[in-house]
């Protein structure tokens, strides 16, 4: 690698630390980085996980006022998409990279659509259940379950999982969007972190990559957590259908 791809490399990490903590979709700024400089596929998306899990130790610091304020909520975030990650991670070892390639970018598509239109879901839901049932506060069946393939998919390839966490639990919970935006830094890191464990035990990776991108990401995640933590509902809801669209159109391309 050479110093012009090096500082490539610890920018795409500034940055894609940045995208975490706020639309969630880091992993299409880093991944691309690395399969520029050289990086094969399996190895820079397994280097990619890894090098991102310090993005996730920042920005959940930064975030953590919000964390807070729903304990229950957040320990069952963390428990989902820690055991969906296993799962994902598996998959990427065990099956071709392009058995997703078809399907990811539609799925994105379609998470954008929904959080792009939950106020009035959520809406429609409190409608349905009468006016004395009182705000959801805690994750219910169907939501967790939601969740946890929500972590399989971050385990497995991760880019849009953000957009994808948000619109889960948009529609699942009556909780404020920026404490929905901490849960998701929240999942991502846990996504990361089980799934960079077992890439540390099984496959390969590449060690100069992951050092950069753990440093600019580092940095970029509290960043993004003090920018993502002032983002007024309305513009960070756009800002998140804007970013999944253009994941999705670059997946399909």
């Amino acid at each position: 690698m050479t110093p012009p791809e090096m500082l490539a490399v610890l920018g795409a990490g500034l940055g894609a630390g940045i995208l975490t903590s706020t639309v969630g979709v880091a992993s299409l700024l880093s991944f691309p980085v690395l399969l520029a400089v050289g990086l094969p596929p399996v190895v820079a998306n397994t280097s990619n996980t890894v090098g991102l899990v310090p993005a996730g130790v920042s920005g959940t610091f930064g975030y953590r006022e919000e964390l807070r304020e729903h304990p229950r909520i957040t320990v069952t975030v963390v428990v989902t998409c820690a055991l969906g990650a296993i799962g994902g991670a598996g998959l990427l070892l065990a099956l071709p990279p392009s058995v997703f390639e078809a399907v990811v970018p539609w799925l994105i598509l379609f998470t954008c659509l929904l959080v792009g239109v939950q106020p009035r879901i959520a809406r429609w839901l409190r409608s349905r259940g009468g006016e004395d049932v009182g705000p959801r506060t805690r994750m219910g069946p169907v939501t967790t379950f939601f969740a946890l393939l929500t972590g399989v998919y971050g385990g497995y390839f991760g880019a849009g999982s953000g957009v994808m966490m948000v619109a889960v639990l948009g529609l699942g919970l009556d909780i404020d969007l920026r404490v929905v935006n901490a849960l998701k830094t929240l999942a991502i890191f846990a996504g990361n972190v089980v799934a960079g464990l077992i890439f540390v035990v099984v496959a390969d990776l590449d060690w100069r990559a992951i050092a950069l991108l753990a440093s600019g990401s580092l940095v970029g995640g509290y960043v993004g957590a003090r920018v993502g933590r002032r983002l007024p509902p309305t513009l960070f809801r756009v800002l998140v259908v804007i970013a999944g669209v253009v994941a999705a159109v670059l997946l399909l391309r």
